[in-house]
């Protein structure tokens, strides 16, 4: 449940529809030059000259994607807006705004709305994105955020999941499965509390791995450290859903096979611990854990050389002929096939 710890309630029927979307969009600016119309008409008015436009939108439920009870609204906004940015940078494109929709039901005050819309904006400002538009409505079961996030690229420079070839490198940014321990640390924690209430956790030991589920990341920086490497990666991905799906998700679509390599996967000292305390496989964890996300991208095998000295590049792999398959081979060289085994929205599990 939402903990509310102001005094101050203010129901969302006092303001309307209207008077909602005034007092929470108030704040936002417009900083990008394509931003001729924003919030405040039925429709935004972009310009993007000879720019191609790339759009994505991600929908978050309460109780499928988020939980409130340690979730903090102000972490879930910002959150939201981090999720599609990285579909637009997975697109080696510049994200320039964002739309947002909220449903909530009336368990929650303009308080609450308030923290979570601090989220939103702060994000927007980090990744300088507008908000232009969205929608409000009422929900009979909790919070659902709908963000749809644009961006702007030249086409030449636009980068999908179907360009990969045989022989390429597969490259990851930062490290992995540091969000999904964060996650079984703050679900251990939850259900630690709801046994005894009084229990204070210590996450000392945790707080990378917290940070990487509570307040993520976007890659915003990697399309210029790439371009001033001059390297144009032949496909890429976001790591939303676990290493092991975007991998088959390049290879199903370049027509490819792939060889990824166990040590080479990169993971942090305190996921090692965590999965060591939890009893769990850090390399299952590593690969299957989803909401990392950084880039799963391919080089051409020319282009190792520009990148292999840049501590945010990780080679974990390189692409072979289709018919080879897709294998993770172990650190005994054991080959096996991998397997898709991260986050799918629609499993009865």
């Amino acid at each position: 449940m939402l903990e509310d710890k102001t005094p101050q309630r203010t129901s969302l029927s006092q303001l309307g529809e209207f008077g909602l979307i005034d007092h929470l969009t108030k704040n936002f600016d417009v900083k990008q030059p394509s931003t001729l119309k924003s919030i405040g008409d039925d429709a935004a008015v972009l310009d993007f000259k000879d720019k191609k436009v790339v759009v994505s939108t991600d929908l978050l439920i309460e109780g499928v994607h988020f939980d409130l009870s340690y979730m903090p609204l102000r972490h879930l906004g910002y959150k939201a807006v981090v999720v599609n940015v990285s579909d637009i940078c997975a697109m080696n494109a510049k994200p320039t705004q964002i739309t947002v929709s909220v449903a909530v039901s009336n368990r929650f005050p303009l308080e609450a709305l308030e923290e979570l819309f601090d989220g939103i904006a702060l994000a927007a400002k980090f990744y300088n994105v507008d908000v232009i538009g969205g929608d409000t409505t009422s929900s009979q079961k909790g919070l659902i955020i709908s963000i749809t996030a644009i961006g702007e690229a030249n086409e030449v420079d636009i980068v999908y999941r179907d360009g990969a070839n045989n022989g390429d490198l597969l490259v990851v940014t930062g490290d992995l499965g540091s969000a999904y321990m964060g996650l079984q640390v703050l679900e251990r924690e939850k259900q630690v509390f709801q046994v005894n209430p009084n229990n204070q956790p210590d996450l000392d030991a945790y707080t990378y791995l917290i940070e990487r589920q509570l307040k993520p990341e976007a890659r915003h920086d990697i399309k210029d450290l790439l371009e001033k490497l001059e390297v144009k990666p032949t496909s890429m991905i976001d790591i939303s859903d676990g290493l092991s799906s975007e991998i088959i998700h390049i290879c199903k679509q370049s027509k490819v096979g792939c060889n990824l390599y166990e040590e080479k996967i990169p993971v942090d000292p305190q996921f090692i611990n965590v999965c060591e305390e939890f009893n769990i496989d850090s390399t299952t964890v590593a690969i299957n854990g989803g909401e990392d996300y950084e880039l799963l991208f391919t080089i051409a095998l020319e282009d190792f050389d520009k990148i292999k000295a840049n501590p945010n590049f990780t080679v974990i792999g390189h692409l072979t002929q289709e018919s080879e398959g897709i294998h993770l081979v172990t650190r005994a060289n054991t080959k096996i096939p991998l397997k898709a085994r991260g986050w799918d929205a629609l499993s009865e599990e």
